[in-house]
């Protein structure tokens, strides 16, 4: 593995980390409610979707059962559509896409 690509890794194994260290005890109503849990969040989205835009495209089909176009595609999402960002897709990905997420990066590690 480049050394470039161990560095991606551990950018978004970091933020997964962060993440987690926000919602944790958090609801999905509070989550809703609270502004800057929500920044912080779509921050950390953001680092790792760039980060894995960055990752080396033989790496990427090496390990394609990760949907890199998809994890890349929120970070567009997060970036580009400033105003119309779905809070609750948010939310759903954080929940439900990221622990799985970090188990298969954790492999790479």
């Amino acid at each position: 593995m480049p050394p470039e690509d161990k560095i991606f890794l551990l950018h978004i194994i970091e933020s997964i980390k962060i993440i987690e260290s926000h919602i944790k005890n958090i609801s999905e109503e509070k989550f809703s409610r609270s502004r800057i849990i929500q920044d912080a969040i779509v921050r950390r989205l953001e680092v790792v979707g760039e980060a894995a835009r960055n990752l080396s495209v033989d790496f990427k089909k090496k390990h394609n059962q990760i949907e890199w176009p998809k994890i890349t595609g929120m970070r567009n999402l997060l970036i580009h559509e400033y105003f119309g960002v779905d809070l609750m897709l948010v939310w759903k990905t954080v929940k439900n896409d990221l622990p799985t997420l970090k188990k298969e990066i954790k492999k790479f590690l």
